[in-house]
């Protein structure tokens, strides 16, 4: 009881409990788990855990791979798919329940809003990415949300351009001129 754990699409929960129940008849031991988001309760049959994607939170020495997909350009996808077909493929994604699928449909709509605005639905899934990710990687971390969202925005800032930031200084002369 209280193990953390990530289930797909909703994000980290604690588990509360575990329970038997009835159901058509037949007795079931389930998982009582509270996501930690938004505090909506998920019961987990204990002999479906694999199927439905429950996993342990990635460790921290995993960290620095998630942080490698998302600093990876993306592939040419996206600005020539239609939204609602990067929008199913997206929410395939975000369905395995693996962080690095997570972080890269974060990372292609983060660049994408750079480019043009999202559609609603690009929206809410960027939204749920960003909330997935942050939750996950603050909890492995043991530390706050803002702390990870400043690490991420650092990841896209990336260097400066090649001149940009440097200050050249030339003394004219009355040979120059």
């Amino acid at each position: 009881m209280g193990d953390l754990a990530v289930y797909p699409a909703h994000g980290v929960g604690r588990i509360e409990a575990i329970e038997n129940k009835v159901v058509n008849g037949e007795e079931h031991d389930f998982y009582i788990m509270k996501v930690l988001e938004n505090e909506m309760v998920i019961m987990i049959p204990t002999w479906n855990v694999e199927a439905v994607g429950l996993r342990d939170i990635i460790s921290e020495k995993d960290i620095p791979q998630v942080y490698d997909v998302m600093r990876k350009k993306r592939d040419a996808m996206g600005d020539t798919q239609t939204w609602n077909r990067r929008y199913r493929e997206y929410m395939d994604k975000i369905k395995t329940g693996s962080l690095y699928e997570v972080a890269e449909v974060f990372r292609d709509l983060f660049l994408l809003k750079t480019t043009k605005d999202l559609s609603f639905g690009e929206r809410k899934l960027y939204d749920t990415a960003q909330i997935l990710l942050v939750k996950e990687l603050s909890t492995a971390k043991r530390t706050d949300e803002n702390t990870i969202l400043s690490e991420i925005e650092l990841l896209f800032a990336g260097p400066p351009p090649i001149g940009v930031g440097v200050v050249e200084s030339h003394t004219l002369t009355s040979d120059a001129l």
